[in-house]
């Protein structure tokens, strides 16, 4: 299998300061820390969540929601979280950078099955290679080190399943939200129990730690980044999610701006 090379995205202690919308400035300005355009960004106050799960976020090098996607948002929110960007590693050891036993971690499987009709009243399902749920599910919970998280859209997200045959070693964890992704009409899931990585990592760490501050507060960064975003569409023509403002938009700002200029 060919490998692809993957690049860390740790968190940097230097945080971009968050510009206006409609800035003139704005266009080209991305945060260095969460890799949004400014006027997304929500690093102001971010500081780094303590949690006993590790996490992994494998993201899709195509992944191109520059201003929805939550891979590095939910890295930076958390102090054992690692994002890796590629197709694919040798074994999770490698992708870790450390000797691991896949056994104790635990991948958001793709399959179709449902934890309502599996397990009903649970909300995180691990699952044996049959597709069954895991008899002892809570000794069984307990257990894992890890979870890993897919991060693209659902095609990319099995791209990066197939690619990375060491994935079979691991545990398989399915979840069933009881209330659909915040994301709403902003951007769609394929499945009704779609969420986002934020959403997912929140969901998962809460229920196996039993900390549900730890929901409320990746969920009260999401909400700031969606309100930003809506902000955003409302007062910045042609903004889109995968570059901001259009090309043609900022076009258009630039002959404004030198005609204000101009004119003064």
């Amino acid at each position: 299998m060919m490998t692809s090379a993957a690049n860390d995205t740790p968190a940097t202690d230097s945080v971009a300061e968050p510009l206006a919308v409609g800035s003139a400035s704005t266009d080209s300005v991305d945060c260095a820390r969460c890799g949004k355009p400014a006027v997304l960004c929500v690093c102001a106050g971010i500081e780094p969540l303590a949690v006993k799960t590790r996490v992994l976020i494998l993201q899709h090098p195509q992944e191109q929601d520059r201003a929805l996607g939550t891979a590095r948002l939910t890295a930076l929110r958390l102090d054992n979280a690692v994002l890796k960007i590629g197709l694919s590693w040798p074994s999770l050891s490698k992708a870790l950078g450390r000797t691991v036993d896949p056994q104790q971690w635990a991948v958001l499987y793709l399959g179709s099955a449902k934890a309502a009709e599996l397990a009903p009243g649970q909300e995180i399902v691990l699952l044996n290679k049959k597709g069954e749920a895991e008899a002892h599910q809570g000794a069984a919970l307990r257990d894992l080190e890890g979870i890993i998280l897919l991060d693209g859209t659902w095609s990319q997200a099995k791209a990066l399943w197939w690619r990375n045959a060491w994935m079979l070693k691991c545990r398989r964890l399915i979840l069933g939200p009881l209330k659909p992704s915040r994301y709403g009409k902003l951007r769609r899931e394929p499945r009704k129990d779609g969420l986002s990585t934020i959403e997912s990592a929140a969901m998962v760490l809460s229920r196996l730690e039993r900390r549900p501050e730890v929901e409320v507060a990746l969920m009260e960064t999401f909400e700031q980044l969606l309100e930003k975003y809506r902000t955003a569409k409302k007062i910045t023509p042609g903004f889109d999610r995968t570059n901001g403002p259009s090309k043609g938009e900022r076009f258009r700002r630039a002959q404004a701006m030198r005609k204000r200029r101009k004119n003064a």
